[in-house]
């Protein structure tokens, strides 16, 4: 039987790898921090304590999704509105 832990990091890995594509300072820049932060915890075991490293993984991914909303709402602003000085 798999562990379901190993799959809910496994899941969460895949999705930030793929939320960091469009990152402001690069995808390669991205990618070396994420798998630095996933190597510092590899060797975590205790089941609350992944538990807990996933949830703060899924609000990183929702925090990243909105800076990138908003990023894009700021485009999408500029071009259809003037410029106030």
């Amino acid at each position: 039987m798999a562990n379901p832990a190993k799959s809910e990091v496994i899941r969460l890995y895949k999705t930030l790898l793929y939320i960091g594509r469009d990152y402001p300072k690069g995808s390669a820049y991205f990618r070396e921090r994420l798998k630095a932060a996933f190597i510092k915890n590899r060797d975590e075991t205790d089941p609350e304590k992944i538990k807990h490293l996933v949830a703060r993984g899924d609000f990183v991914i929702k925090e990243l999704e909105a800076l990138y909303f908003l990023r894009k709402y700021r485009a999408m602003k500029k071009r259809y509105y003037e410029q106030e000085e």
